[in-house]
């Protein structure tokens, strides 16, 4: 086999963002694209020499094709062993566990998340660290750094090696090992939550819907509720990954997982419904006749948490998201144990689980985890979900009632405006930022802003610190509003508008989320000019 190094030229734009680098397919198909940031990956982390690294993916259109590509430059790099799963697949969370379990020195994961796939659609690369998690901004900013300068990459001239066949090929001087996707993960699963109980919950008639999307989350979703488990044949709907995703939107919220939501809330649905994501990272909960939103889902698990045997001894903290509700901050007081409000994207909350500082995490993006791995993971959320349902022997609905009486509740919701003009969209957020001092002691419609700042998070444990991370807007009753520019999109700018309001046990726990943050809404929209600034009157996807 022939080491080849390929000159180059830098391509514009590689800059990795909250999950790595997310462009189109076609982008990434591009003659040398996905080459180059693979290589400038590899400089930024000193090189693969002598290293393990774990690679896999979602299954996505170009996956299967993007890892041989990375599998022959790890090979020409020096690199002693790469661990594969089997088909290419790994869902994000298995990914973060092999690395961990493997004692790997890191691993690259393919994925857009629930960003749509085909060769029309949007495709992503990133790299994780030793202990499982997102690359810290550090080694993001060098990555970039690197793709800048990049003048040449290396690779081998071989053909592609089977994927589909478990078991050890050398290539050049490498090891691959293609693996079972799903039973390091699986058995991970046995030893947090005490599958007895949940054997006994289905075998109650208790009934389960759980929608994979045509995503990664199936296979591992079917071996675990349906074979582990003895749940239904039939509980794991559209549970056969498809490199299109069944030409639909991966993504687990309302808007897209709208047929199962459907179900669950029909006369006969089930007791209990869940969907995950392109990768396996994100959740959506649902019980009969209700959905959960990710901040009730984060602040409810950490309430009862201690219900699972992995998490007897209760939790040592709590971290958020900041544009997350606060309503896990309310659990994490009556525990008296730490809360950490963190920038969005995983990679933050890395430290924090590092250093025993936490035990819980969510987003409120659908993102929910625990210490068990350094990600985000769907099916994870999903069997303590199911857990806490099997001991507390009450419903989906009754569990989130019995929270709000004892907690309040934070009325929450997300208004997303995607594929915006990037420059009319960066030119808000930048006018918004030179008002925000001046705004405090202001009326807009029936509001009045108390406070309003830039976020910036000061990393307790390594330190390190990261400016302008969303802009707050604090009201005077008490609500808070949110807008950031997220850093998953592909197309276009996409903002992000989040609305909440706290409202205490003894008040109305049974409002319309709509209506309860109405004024909240138009305050916001007044402030930042928001619809003669975008051209939109409506979000494109309310959550």
């Amino acid at each position: 086999m022939t080491i080849l190094t390929q000159s180059c030229t830098p391509f514009d734009g590689q800059k990795p963002g909250t999950s790595g680098l997310r462009k189109k397919t076609r982008v990434f198909m591009q003659p040398g694209y996905l080459e180059c940031f693979v290589q400038a990956t590899f400089n930024a982390i000193d090189g693969v020499m002598g290293k393990t690294l774990v690679i896999g993916g979602d299954g996505r259109y170009f996956n299967a094709e993007a890892i041989q590509t990375i599998l022959r430059m790890a090979a020409a790099n020096g690199a002693a062993h790469a661990i594969v799963g089997q088909g290419g697949l790994l869902s994000t969370p298995a990914a973060s566990n092999l690395i961990r379990q493997r004692g790997a020195d890191g691993g690259l994961i393919l994925s857009a998340s629930h960003n749509p796939g085909g060769i029309d659609e949007d495709f992503g690369l990133k790299y994780n660290i030793s202990n499982g998690g997102p690359a810290p901004e550090a080694i993001t900013d060098a990555i970039f750094a690197q793709t800048k300068t990049l003048s040449s990459y290396t690779t081998l001239d071989t053909a592609d090696i089977d994927l589909e066949r478990i078991g050890t090929t050398v290539l050049g001087d490498m090891n691959v090992d293609v693996v079972d996707p799903v039973s390091d993960y699986a058995a991970l699963m046995q030893e947090l939550f005490d599958f007895d109980a949940l054997r006994a919950l289905f075998a109650s008639g208790f009934r389960v819907k759980f929608d994979a999307m045509h995503a990664v989350t199936g296979p591992y979703a079917k071996t675990i509720l349906e074979d582990m488990l003895g749940a239904p044949k039939g509980t794991v709907l559209n549970g056969v990954p498809s490199v299109d995703f069944g030409k639909g939107h991966p993504d687990p919220n309302p808007i897209w997982a709208k047929p199962l939501v459907d179900l669950v809330m029909s006369e006969d649905g089930p007791d209990f419904a869940a969907a995950s994501d392109g990768d396996g990272d994100r959740n959506m909960i649902l019980g009969k006749g209700v959905y959960v939103t990710p901040s009730d889902s984060l602040a409810v698990l950490a309430a009862n948490a201690h219900l699972a045997p992995a998490y007897t001894r209760g939790i040592a903290g709590v971290a958020r998201s900041m544009p997350t509700s606060r309503a896990a901050d309310r659990v994490a007081e009556a525990l008296a144990v730490e809360c950490f409000e963190t920038p969005t994207g995983w990679k933050f909350f890395g430290a924090l689980l590092d250093a025993g500082r936490v035990t819980l995490c969510g987003e409120e993006s659908a993102g929910t985890g625990s210490d068990h791995v350094r990600e985000k993971d769907g099916l994870w959320a999903v069997l303590l979900w199911l857990n806490i349902l099997a001991m507390r022997k009450m419903s989906v609905k009754d569990i989130l009632q019995d929270h709000w009486q004892t907690f309040g509740r934070d009325y929450y919701s997300r208004h997303d405006f995607e594929a915006l003009d990037s420059d009319a969209a960066h030119a808000l957020m930048a006018d918004l930022t030179a008002q925000l001092d001046r705004l405090a002691g202001q009326s807009f419609g029936a509001c009045t802003v108390a406070a309003a700042d830039s976020f910036s998070y000061h990393d307790p444990v390594d330190g390190s610190v990261s400016h302008n991370q969303g802009l707050r807007l604090h009201f005077t009753c008490g609500a808070r509003a949110v807008l950031r520019l997220s850093g998953t999109g592909t197309e276009g700018a996409t903002l992000r508008v989040y609305l909440e309001r706290h409202t205490p046990k003894d008040g109305d726990l049974n409002i319309e989320t709509q209506a309860a943050l109405r004024d909240i809404a138009e305050a916001t929209a007044l402030i930042s000019g928001l619809a003669e600034r975008t051209g939109r009157s409506a979000p494109d996807v309310m959550t």
